[in-house]
């Protein structure tokens, strides 16, 4: 037994000296930012500390895997106002069919306020407005191969769209759960958003173009369309780990103590680490609390607090979480979300 601790011990060390020996960012250079957005006030207010912890259909963006775990269909409801007012919805809902596995489809959606568009000649404004948002859509489902091991996917179309430019993209999130012998702890593994680059096209794009300026008498205004990049999508590979102190380690079988771990990979940043806990000693409240990206460096805040309401309903269940999450500078975020079970 000491052995086997011994060896979890030294992969999470291991793990933390590679994540901390990182020096390269590459912060801002993937599209659809939004998609890295965390979703339920559950494993936000845990810190995002969900890879082996999210077993609701918040699953969906941590790790596809944990759907399995359901055993009642779910309705999921997210929303909050972002930074700068900007709008982030999503709704899921996500079904358990006996002997196939669990089936679910969410949508995101992201936006801004419009905005007037203003040029050199108008500056202060030409009196037509502008709209900037970002969708995702997806199809997920999840099966248990057997009664420690399960297995998720989700397939997402993505759309992005700045006036009248749009890029669209499809990618692909994989995960699994594997629940050990060794006092129930959980290992978990998942890769969201790996798929095809975006590159904006559209109307907007069509400029004149004078294609010699140095010959007299030639056409200076060519129709021309201005070469955009392609980028790619904000790829997160997690290997997460999580443990019941109180049931598993203490024995106290009317109390929940989970506490989690993940190790986080993003394509366009450094390494981080989440961290977090949830206590439930009761039938209908939860308490959270966590630090995100821990050993990220120029990170805006960290902690995180939080709490949920489960409330039964003869048949029917509702859990309504909230998160609060220092992000520094740019002040404290509230988030809510509802999920009823039938």
């Amino acid at each position: 037994m000491i052995r086997k601790y011994s060896a979890v011990v030294g992969a999470v060390l291991l793990g933390v000296s590679i994540l901390h020996s990182q020096t390269v960012s590459r912060a801002g250079t993937t599209a659809a930012p939004f998609l890295k957005i965390g979703v339920g006030g559950r494993i936000l207010g845990m810190g995002e500390a969900g890879v082996t912890v999210a077993d609701d259909a918040t699953a969906i963006y941590w790790n596809p895997a944990g759907l399995a775990k359901l055993t009642d269909h779910q309705v999921l409801l997210n929303h909050f106002n972002w930074i700068a007012d900007i709008r982030f919805d999503v709704a899921a809902v996500v079904f358990r069919v006996p002997g196939i596995g669990t089936v679910g489809a969410g949508i995101t959606n992201w936006g801004a306020p419009d905005f007037e568009r203003t040029t050199l000649a108008y500056q202060e404004g030409t009196g037509e407005m502008v709209s900037v948002g970002s969708t995702a859509v997806g199809l997920s489902f999840a099966r248990s191969l057997t009664d420690r091991f399960a297995i998720g996917f989700n397939a997402k179309y993505i759309t992005e769209s700045f006036w009248h430019c749009r890029a669209d993209g499809f990618a692909i999130d994989i995960g699994v759960l594997f629940t050990t012998q060794i006092r129930n702890l959980k290992l978990g593994m998942s890769i969201s958003n790996f798929g095809t680059p975006l590159k904006l096209s559209g109307r907007d794009l069509l400029v004149q173009h004078d294609i010699d300026p140095t010959s007299e008498g030639n056409n200076s205004n060519v129709n021309a369309y201005l070469a955009a990049d392609s980028y790619s999508l904000p790829v997160f590979f997690r290997f997460g780990t999580s443990i019941n102190v109180a049931k598993d380690l203490i024995g106290l079988k009317r109390h929940d103590l989970i506490v989690a771990v993940d190790a986080v990979h993003p394509n366009d940043n450094r390494e981080y680490i989440n961290v977090g806990a949830e206590y439930r000693g009761f039938n209908f409240l939860a308490l959270r609390a966590g630090y995100r990206q821990v050993f990220l460096r120029d990170r805006e805040g960290g902690p995180a607090f939080g709490f949920g309401i489960h409330q039964g309903l003869g048949g029917f269940s509702l859990d309504l979480d909230y998160a609060a999450l220092d992000l520094g500078r740019l002040d404290t975020m509230h988030k809510f979300s509802l999920i009823f079970s039938f």
